[in-house]
């Protein structure tokens, strides 16, 4: 019965549309009817700017350490990975916002952060590295969790391997069309990074 209340704690505390909320608490504004649609954070950057972007970011990156660090807290019947896939896919599917939400990023790494801090670190430096050079949020996600993969096979944690190798699929599969609009060249820029 535990797994099943971390599962559904986990899934709601995902669920929480934090771009949403600091869109029309602070703002006045849907940001899904603004840039994307999405509810994360780089339409939130887009839409609101740099101080609500990196809030809804950073809210979202914590969604994911939460679920692991009450999993790892509250039960040992479950393992913590669990429950972040489960913040993860309320993070995508949120159902205080119709099932229409981010694209797994940052809730992806706040996963990492609660249970292997060291990677989420690294990636972070991969993301930002690549975001630098390329200034595309989609292409430096993807290159991040591509990487995330890679970073997990040598640490011969079968529950973390498998576990980013789901995370990596999500986060591919929800920049998809990202991924056409880059091989179009219609994909827009980052313009608040310098050279």
């Amino acid at each position: 019965m535990d797994q099943v209340w971390i599962i559904l704690v986990a899934y709601i505390l995902g669920s929480i549309p934090s771009g949403l909320i600091v869109g029309k608490a602070f703002y006045g504004i849907d940001i899904r009817d603004h840039g994307s649609g999405n509810l994360g954070g780089t339409n939130t950057f887009r839409t609101l700017g740099k101080k609500a972007g990196i809030v809804v970011t950073l809210a979202d990156i914590l969604k994911g350490t939460l679920a692991v660090v009450l999993a790892a807290s509250l039960t040992p019947d479950i393992h913590e990975l669990i429950a972040g896939v489960f913040a993860v896919i309320g993070h995508m599917f949120p159902i205080f916002a119709k099932f229409k939400g981010g694209k797994a990023v940052a809730t992806s790494a706040g996963v990492l952060l609660g249970y292997a801090p060291f990677i989420f670190l690294l990636l972070l430096f991969v993301f930002l590295g690549s975001l630098k050079w390329t200034k595309f949020v989609s292409l430096s996600s993807i290159i991040a969790a591509g990487s995330a993969f890679i970073v997990s096979l040598f640490t011969r944690d079968l529950p973390l391997i498998i576990v980013i190798g789901i995370l990596a699929i999500f986060v591919v599969y929800r920049h998809r069309a990202n991924i056409q609009r880059i091989k179009s060249g219609t994909e827009p820029k980052i313009s608040w990074m310098g050279k």
